[in-house]
């Protein structure tokens, strides 16, 4: 059985509220959990001076040490709090326009060169 630290969603339309919970990794997010760890509340406002996350770190600490992983959103809280370090992530080959915007960009440029070309002479 792989176990998961993630968030279950509680709250209402569009107010959202997340349960930090250990749960099965083939449960429904909202579904059957082991153990409820903490909440987080984006609706708090980052400089409110309110904490978003509440998190009993001890016993995440705990489930970490009997093998459940985190999602990567509680891993980004478990690293601000030094629970435990995240690698950061990086993919260039996001950025690379796909293949229809490629061959637009070199016709555009074959167009530009003839112009040029015949501007010339």
């Amino acid at each position: 059985m792989s176990l998961k630290i993630r968030l279950a969603r509680r709250g209402a339309k569009k107010r959202p509220f997340y349960a930090v919970v250990v749960a099965d990794s083939r449960s429904p997010r909202d579904g059957r959990f082991i153990e409820k760890l903490g909440t987080y509340d984006p609706m708090i406002a980052k400089d409110s001076g309110k904490s978003r996350w509440t998190v009993d770190l001890e016993a995440a600490k705990t489930w970490i040490a009997k093998g459940a992983q985190p999602t990567d959103r509680v891993l980004r809280h478990f690293a601000e709090a030094g629970l435990l370090t995240r690698e950061t992530r990086n993919n260039p080959v996001k950025a690379v326009p796909g293949k229809k915007a490629q061959d637009r960009a070199a016709e555009k440029a074959k167009k530009a060169e003839a112009a040029a070309s015949e501007a010339a002479e």
